[in-house]
């Protein structure tokens, strides 16, 4: 059906941040790709002569710049609906320190999500530089999953907080030590010495740090989704 000539267009209906949350929490399935066995994707980059290894880096790059898209977009969505259910309970005065707490690391992924990581020119470049490119970029992906985890828990800390004292409590973050930047001269080194062999076990670890980030990421979203929906029906 169309509108008559002259009309305004209808309003195109914009998701609630309740909505907009469910929606980034159901699309981790698509996002938090996990690798089931590291070291036969290794093995399979040898028998291969490397060329399992390009479709190996591309969705190494690709699934870390979908996961740090969702999560900003889960961690926004939940700040907007804490900050609605804080004003209609009259506690934004009171909350509202934490509320700026979290919009300066939400800055902060919000900036990841704008720098160089294309996984289709990463491809084109690790064809053109095969080695090279796929070095300077596991350095470069493990920086952001170091900066991304701290700036996500410390949004998850002050959310939690908040979530408290709105009557729905969360399950504690993730206590665990946060994670260190590797010793990139170190690998460089190692890797250059062995002739490139090092970067097998150099692979592994690209695959079993994102692992480990995501299946830690997801009790907490469980937590936060069912807080969400337990205070939609309360209200």
């Amino acid at each position: 059906m169309t509108s008559p000539p002259g009309a305004s267009p209808p309003p195109v209906p914009v998701p609630s941040p309740a909505d907009r949350l469910r929606v980034a929490w159901a699309d981790r399935a698509r996002t938090d790709y996990r690798f089931v066995s590291p070291w036969l994707n290794v093995l399979l980059i040898v028998v291969t002569c490397g060329i399992y290894g390009l479709y190996l880096f591309y969705q190494l790059v690709r699934r870390s710049r979908d996961h740090n898209r969702r999560r900003l977009e889960l961690l926004d969505a939940a700040t907007t609906f804490a900050w609605d259910e804080s004003y209609r309970r009259g506690l934004t005065d009171e909350l509202r320190p934490g509320f700026e707490r979290i919009a300066g690391q939400l800055q902060v992924l919000r900036a990841m999500t704008t720098e160089f990581r294309d996984p289709a020119i990463w491809l084109v470049l690790a064809l053109i530089a095969n080695g090279i490119a796929q070095i300077v970029a596991f350095i470069l992906l493990d920086q952001d999953l170091v900066e991304h985890e701290r700036a996500e828990h410390a949004v998850e800390v002050e959310l939690a907080a908040i979530f408290e004292r709105l009557g729905q409590p969360l399950a504690p973050t993730d206590s665990q030590q946060p994670k260190g930047r590797n010793g990139y001269v170190g690998r460089v080194v190692a890797t250059v010495a062995t002739c490139g062999i090092y970067t097998l076990w150099w692979w592994v670890d690209q695959q079993r740090d994102g692992d480990a980030h995501y299946a830690a990421n997801w009790p907490w979203e469980d937590a936060l989704a069912q807080a969400v929906g337990n205070l939609q029906s309360a209200g």
